[in-house]
């Protein structure tokens, strides 16, 4: 008995050594992420003189119909400046080479959790590509020529939205022989979305004719940092065809081959963790969309354009498109363009994922913390099914309740399959217990979990929003494994409520399974995790109170 307390002591000893070194480890493995950067960019010296780049060269950054000018990838170290732009949702640098915008920086979303000094970066020209750009292309477009792009100019260097005011807007001049162009920017207060307008005054006797083209340029590097065994979020460009509502590209797709599209409307997105930039052009023009690479580099540029804007002689027109840069909010991207919500990526479960989301968003409404929004909405989830789920328990107990007359029979007719099979089918009927019964309804509710799984990944709102306790960012692990442990528990004594499976191999595996998913969901985030558990809690009280019935029976 003392050799057996010693021998339990010891074991314990090295588990806990060793929960101490996975910890040293995790943290380890965060301060080697903190280091790693964005790969370098390569600038390209001022002295140093490139070669005239041939139209159709293949190496252009919009694509456009084979009878007009294409814009060309040009370097931007001649003469830019730029322009900041200051709202209550942006921080924006404009290039007035070209009008493009070059940086976006979120004040609202931190690039860490607790550090309002540091604004998430969104769009980011300096330690990786990532702009938005936007240009005239064709006969008269101001993009494309052999002086490269347009050189703006603007009344001020910077722009800040001011109490009281609900818009602000950005003019950008730029004068050709035959007319006089503005490229204008408009924001408007607690909004992610950018209004971009050409407006041409044509002052020539001859129509002047060009189309809009919008471009987003980046390179593949992926800032989120996927934890070992934890689903990847989905990083790279997306689409709405006339055939298709929602069709999704990798950058490893692009550059097997360039994708091409034509569609009245639409847009075109840059889909990561959490955030997305999408152009949306007119609805009611023919647009052109492009994804390719550029050859011999790590640049992917998603393009759209828009048939040619004429002009007439002596007068004004103008061309309008939409820029998207801030969180995946599922209630505005929907109302920006048809499908475009559907960049929160919920998988082929999307249409059980957004209600279950607008749920929780509205049960967030009037309790204030998304960690108590996503418990309650885990009990309408379980108050939901509990009739199938009371079968499947029931079903369970009378299986545990007949296990020792099934043991019985294993004993008396192991060696004769046949007999012991029509022995357990008698047995079955005699006490009611039918197997099936207790996996179907299991079956039933699996879309819905999987569904509330995505959500939980996917839904912007979770990004460092806190708990209580230690849990102070739900979109992150758990630093201290409290919680993955806690579910491991409830995994361990919902099993002592099951039916011992007759395989002893399937036994064995089944008492495993608790500590497999307590070593898996240590790298989920914590939000996901707080679901498991308050589910396997409500599943056990559940289970506990109809097994204890049916033994009682």
């Amino acid at each position: 008995m003392k050799m057996d307390w010693l021998r339990k002591s010891i074991l314990g000893g090295i588990l806990v050594i060793a929960f101490l070194l996975f910890i040293r480890w995790d943290e380890f493995q965060e301060k080697q992420q903190a280091l790693t950067k964005p790969p370098e960019k390569i600038s390209v010296s001022s002295n140093a003189k490139q070669q005239p780049m041939p139209v159709n060269s293949g190496n252009e950054e919009f694509q456009l119909p084979a009878t007009a000018p294409i814009i060309h990838e040009e370097n931007n170290e001649n003469g830019s400046g730029k322009i900041k732009v200051k709202t209550d949702n942006f921080d924006i640098e404009i290039d007035t080479l070209g009008g493009d915008i070059s940086k976006v920086a979120l004040p609202k979303y931190f690039a860490k959790l607790n550090t309002p000094d540091e604004p998430f970066l969104l769009l980011d020209n300096s330690t990786h590509t990532y702009l938005a750009r936007s240009g005239l292309a064709g006969p008269n477009g101001t993009d494309g020529k052999p002086s490269g792009r347009p050189q703006f100019s603007a009344s001020a260097s910077t722009y800040a939205l001011i109490d009281g005011q609900d818009q602000l807007i950005v003019d950008l001049q730029y004068h050709q022989t035959t007319a006089d162009i503005t490229k204008r920017f408009v924001f408007t207060r607690n909004s992610y979305v950018i209004e971009l307008e050409y407006i041409i005054q044509n002052h020539d006797d001859q129509p002047w004719q060009a189309s809009l083209v919008g471009s987003i340029k980046r390179d593949s590097y992926n800032p989120t940092h996927t934890q070992m065994f934890a689903m990847s979020p989905f990083l790279g460009a997306a689409l709405t065809t006339e055939s298709s509502n929602y069709e999704k590209y990798t950058f490893e797709n692009i550059a097997k081959s360039p994708i091409r599209e034509i569609k009245t409307g639409g847009w075109v997105a840059l889909v990561q963790h959490y955030f997305i930039t999408a152009w949306i052009p007119a609805a009611d023009t023919k647009n052109t969309y492009t994804l390719q690479k550029l050859p011999d580099t790590d640049l992917y540029t998603l393009t759209f354009n828009t048939e040619p804007l004429l002009v007439a002689a002596n007068s004004q027109k103008s061309v309008k498109a939409t820029f998207y840069a801030g969180p995946k909010d599922i209630r505005t991207l929907e109302k920006l363009s048809p499908h475009l919500d559907l960049t929160m990526d919920y998988s082929w479960l999307w249409w059980i994922a957004k209600p279950l989301f607008l749920v929780m968003s509205s049960i967030y409404g009037f309790v204030g913390n998304w960690g108590v929004s996503i418990i309650l909405l885990t009990l309408l989830v379980k108050i939901l099914f509990f009739y199938p789920s009371a079968i499947s328990y029931k079903s369970m107990a009378r299986m545990r309740k007949v296990q020792p007359k099934m043991a019985a029979l294993k004993d008396r007719y192991g060696d004769d399959r046949q007999k012991m099979s029509q022995e357990l089918m008698k047995l079955y009927k005699d006490e009611k217990v039918n197997p099936v019964s207790g996996c179907l309804p299991m079956f039933i509710q699996m879309p819905v979990f999987m569904a509330l799984y995505w959500v939980l990944m996917e839904a912007t709102e979770l990004r460092h929003a806190p708990f209580y306790f230690w849990i102070q960012d739900l979109s992150v692990k758990d630093p201290y494994f409290l919680l993955p442990l806690i579910m491991g528990l409830t995994m361990y004594i919902q099993g002592k409520l099951n039916p011992t499976p007759p395989d002893p191999m399937q036994a064995k595996m089944m008492q495993m399974m608790p500590f497999f998913f307590t070593f898996l969901f240590v790298f989920f985030p914590a939000g996901l995790v707080l679901y498991w558990v308050v589910n396997n809690t409500l599943s056990i009280a559940q289970q506990y109170i109809i097994t204890k019935q049916i033994e009682k029976s």
